[in-house]
């Protein structure tokens, strides 16, 4: 990695002290304490649902220094978006008083929103610099250095399309940081990255905080966040619960005005309390004790069975992608089958061609080279609209990008893909809904998909791809933005499809997925890693 601090310099950033517009609090400039990077207190948001009102956030106080970085964590669901889309300034609060030190960037899910498909990504880069009053030239060079700083030398011509999940998550990143902003607010960049690439992006974070460049504000399930961050806070219903202090601090809980205060359920089953607790008084203390039975442990999961017939056979596959500058061979040369009634997942650092293979494999893409057999057909007999009628008898896909339509229900929108495939009205609505309780989702069903966490539409995704009960299932990164519950209960429904006779092929750095999957596939280079694909899944990925 590039030296510390030299993909920091660069010239002066744009306007300062942004405070965000609020129904409630419209204080203009910069937070009145100096030193103070946010000054949250008691917001609330609510947004008006299909059903009603739904409360996204509920008198949730923070406040943040000049300097730090902080974590937030909690559930999916829990507000963490919607807490840094109030910071800056893309989501109006509903109550409360909120104001931050400008000015803001931002590091979204969807990295496509920050990179767009038109311009090369060093390019992308060096545009924001320039906007942000840095020089032409510096510009240009401030965008291969942070390039170079996020692991991604040699790939400064490249455009979003042709980068993996991954790639384009720090790409974006590289955007938000050439804006020179003095808050920095990230929301899951490390949820696609292998454990090596998301360590470094969590250093480098860390720098961008402790040598005065920015507040960083962090939104994460990544429990390695809580080793660089100041401090952590967590999240849960809305609400800011707790806090813990480095990585071996002390650690705290909030109690509301109300006298309500919310403890973590990995705490309680490690304390061995279940569904009741016996609670006395002692002087500055309150003690729990459990009074019945512990909580339900999680139970892992068998593996799927070993398989049936071929359902997709890769022979000689190569894929290719050329820009001015580069040629690069994202598959380069695989050999692999994937068997119906059987759970793969495809493993490998960002950028090795995990995502490039899956739509191969789902036919949303077709090869330079070698031979692509789904069902029995060769994909390169196909047009356009005979690969179309595949997917639609063969294929479910979950892509990283959940591609949801924001101004439908979560309801119809899994069952809007029943109804491409010939469901009628009534039957569709049924199976989108068994679909969405077997994850459940079945209290978000009437709420817009737009009102929806990143987690959330997550799952919901998955939902639509198992509502349609399609031979062949094609996930990537089904968890990559869960929290660990909710990514066991994932990986656990994913297994079981298997074991119904569906085929599995999931591209994931998650070691939930890999304990239950029945064949593991190590990528590097765009090729399938020697002595990759054995029976057995490895309990943890490196």
């Amino acid at each position: 990695m590039r030296a510390r601090g030299a993909a920091w310099a660069g010239g002066a950033a744009g306007t300062k002290g942004a405070a965000v517009p609020s129904a409630a609090a419209r204080s203009p400039g910069r937070c009145p304490v100096p030193d103070r990077a946010i000054d949250a207190r008691k917001v609330f948001v609510v947004h008006q649902g299909l059903s009603g009102n739904v409360v996204s956030l509920q008198g949730a106080s923070l406040s943040v220094d000049a300097g730090e970085l902080v974590a937030v964590m909690g559930p999916s669901g829990s507000g963490k978006s919607t807490l840094l889309n109030c910071l800056a300034g893309l989501q109006p609060i509903t109550a409360g008083h909120l104001q931050v030190a400008g000015p803001v960037a931002t590091v979204a899910q969807d990295a496509a929103k920050a990179l767009g498909d038109d311009q090369p990504i060093a390019k992308r880069i060096a545009l924001r610099a320039r906007l942000a009053g840095t020089r032409r030239r510096a510009a240009t060079e401030r965008a291969y250095a942070l390039l170079e700083r996020v692991g991604l030398e040699g790939r400064e011509h490249a455009r979003r399309q042709e980068l993996s999940g991954g790639e384009q998550q720090r790409a974006a990143l590289c955007v938000a940081i050439a804006a020179q902003p003095r808050l920095l607010l990230v929301d899951e960049v490390t949820g696609q990255l292998d454990a090596a690439t998301g360590r470094g992006i969590l250093e480098l974070l860390a720098e961008l905080a402790h040598e005065g460049h920015s507040t960083v504000l962090l939104a994460t399930h990544d429990p390695r966040a809580t080793e660089v961050a100041d401090r952590t806070v967590t999240i849960r219903d809305g609400r800011v619960t707790g806090e813990l202090h480095g990585r071996n601090g002390r650690r705290y809980v909030f109690v509301d005005d109300g006298g309500l205060l919310r403890l973590d359920p990995d705490d309680l089953r490690a304390a061995g309390i279940g569904q009741e607790a016996e609670v006395s008084l002692a002087p500055g203390a309150v003690i729990l004790r459990g009074a019945s039975r512990p909580g339900l442990a999680l139970v892992d999961t068998p593996p799927a069975a070993t398989g049936g017939e071929v359902l997709v056979r890769l022979e000689h596959v190569r894929r290719r992608f050329t820009t001015r500058a580069e040629t690069v061979d994202a598959v380069a040369g695989v050999d692999l089958t994937f068997k119906s009634g059987a759970f793969h997942a495809l493993v490998g650092p960002s950028g090795c061609g995990k995502t490039s293979l899956l739509h191969l494999i789902a036919g949303l893409d077709r090869a330079d080279g070698g031979r692509v057999e789904i069902g029995g057909i060769d994909a390169a007999d196909e047009d356009r609209a005979g690969l179309a009628r595949l997917r639609r008898e063969l294929v479910a896909v979950v892509p990283q990008v959940s591609a949801l339509v924001g101004g439908l229900s979560v309801l119809d929108n899994v069952a809007l893909a029943l109804r491409a495939r010939g469901e009628r009205a009534q039957a569709a609505r049924a199976q989108a809904l068994e679909a969405l309780t077997a994850l459940g989702l079945q209290d978000l069903a009437h709420r817009q998909a737009q009102a929806l966490s990143g987690g959330e539409r997550q799952r919901v995704a998955l939902a639509r791809a198992l509502a349609t009960q399609a031979p062949l299932i094609v996930a990537d990164e089904p968890t990559a933005n869960l929290d660990e519950a909710n990514a066991i209960k994932v990986a656990e429904l994913l297994a079981d499809t298997a074991r119904q006779g569906a085929c599995i092929v999931c591209a994931t750095h998650d070691a939930s997925v890999t304990a239950r999957a029945t064949t593991v596939i190590a990528m590097r280079d765009g090729r399938v890693a020697p002595g990759a694909g054995g029976a057995h899944a490895p309990s943890a990925i490196a």
